[in-house]
């Protein structure tokens, strides 16, 4: 954003606030998170009730995010590829929001479900009369010693796709590696954001040092997971790629620690005659999947499970104690993967049973499957598209067309080239549904 814009911007954020401020004191809805789940949600409510005759006005429907930037994160594993510039899937946050919803610049620390009420970090509360919690999830680097420091230091050799910052300090790597030592890529146990991405990377330096590197590096796939995927079908045809590409697996393996002077992991195994062993070792570079979980302020408040997550009914994402409280994306209690593409069959599901709510008094009928996908680069040139629901059973959009476990170029040039756009141009306005593209689904009263 130019200085000028800049400058443009700042007043119209003041100007939106104000008004807001003024308002009733609360809003029809209050959206917290402006990441994918957060811009598609309000969007499409907004759409649903202008669809139905029913008037808002502006500020009716509020976004609470303090971020200044907006990121396409599935883009990073494309960043850390060499194939893209991590700024072209990055947009200031206020050229998304609509100046029909209020954007609160603030964190939220709290809910007190009660008073119908979110509470700021800095005490201040905003009242509303739904709520969408779409917060995302925790990324806690502090829970492997040692990775915090060796993230920000320029010139170790560990480095992740899982942030703006180091996206392409994982391209750079990869670059750079000289091929002494193991090349580690690592994947902890427990819920991710796009649980395929830690292999994804691995697949795609291999892809690389084939093309560049003669021998080529020692690599290995270190994962805390007992399988290389949740789905049994995709997890065979993983493994058997892995091991056609020569890479090592060890599975049930947790990253505890790095040493990123000495460039030594420190693992821990989790299952097995050896559980609770501790192994270390050296790497010439290591790409790391920090562990994940639920917000802390989620955590402490009143609308978590005992996870910690939001805790919703898995097929209306309405709250299971408090009626007038929603919920979708990585900060759900949802029993699915965490990804973008899950976002796109809840995001519709989520916003008729509002809106029905709001308008009636009645949850409505639309019931969410579990639907998800993960696009798994195997490769440059191709990709594997893994589609399924709950109980890990495929839903499968090509199935009849093609075998969706053995990747394919136009899978890998429908992820690389056309979902990007789309996710600015669409979903993020409210305007993709997944599967079936621009066309919304249709609910059916039981």
């Amino acid at each position: 954003m130019s200085p000028a814009a800049a400058l443009r911007t700042v007043p119209s954020l003041a100007a939106r606030y104000a008004t807001t401020s003024a308002h009733s004191g609360k809003h029809k809805v209050v959206v917290i998170g402006a990441g994918a789940g957060g811009l598609a949600a309000a969007n499409q409510i907004y759409n649903a009730f202008k669809s139905r005759g029913e008037r808002l006005n502006d500020g009716d429907i509020a976004i609470i995010d303090p971020a200044q930037h907006h990121d396409y994160q599935p883009g990073w594993t494309i960043v850390g590829s060499g194939l893209a510039d991590k700024a072209d899937y990055r947009r200031p946050l206020a050229s998304l929001i609509p100046a029909h919803f209020a954007h609160i610049p603030g964190s939220a620390a709290g809910v007190e479900p009660q008073s119908s009420r979110v509470v700021l970090a800095d005490g201040t509360t905003v009242g509303y009369e739904s709520l969408v919690v779409a917060a995302g999830l925790q990324i806690n680097y502090d829970k492997v010693a040692g990775l915090t420091e060796a993230l920000s230091d320029a010139q170790s050799k560990v480095a992740t796709i899982y942030s703006y910052e180091t996206a392409d300090k994982t391209w750079h790597l990869i670059r750079e590696f000289d091929g002494k030592g193991e090349a580690i890529f690592t994947q902890p146990f427990g819920p991710v954001k796009c649980a395929g991405a830690p292999q994804k990377i691995a697949y795609m330096a291999d892809s690389y040092w084939k093309t560049t590197s003669n021998p080529l590096p020692s690599r290995s796939f270190i994962t805390g997971m007992p399988t290389m995927f949740s789905v049994p079908h995709y997890s065979n045809a993983l493994n058997a790629i892995r091991q056609e590409k020569g890479i090592n697996g060890e599975f049930n393996t947790n990253l505890v620690s790095i040493d990123s002077a000495k460039r030594v992991a420190k693992f821990e195994v989790l299952a097995g005659e050896n559980k609770g062993k501790r192994i270390e070792k050296e790497f010439g570079m290591l790409h790391v999947t920090p562990p994940m979980g639920p917000r802390d302020w989620i955590k402490k408040s009143p609308i978590a499970d005992a996870a910690g997550w939001v805790d919703v009914h898995q097929g209306t994402l309405q709250h299971n104690k408090f009626e007038n409280i929603f919920s979708l994306g990585d900060s759900s209690s949802l029993p699915t993967s965490k990804t973008a593409a899950a976002i796109t069959a809840q995001t519709p599901i989520l916003t008729n049973n509002l809106v029905s709510l709001l308008s009636t008094g009645k949850v409505g009928d639309a019931i969410y499957d579990g639907y998800t996908s993960c696009p798994l680069f195997t490769g440059r040139g191709e990709l594997m598209l893994a589609e399924f629901k709950y109980g890990l059973e495929r839903k499968e959009t090509f199935g009849w067309l093609t075998d969706q476990s053995k990747p394919n170029r136009a899978f890998y040039h429908l992820t690389k080239d056309v979902f990007p756009r789309t996710y600015f141009s669409k979903m993020l306005k409210g305007e993709w549904y997944g599967p079936k593209g621009i066309f919304p689904p249709q609910f059916v009263p039981s």
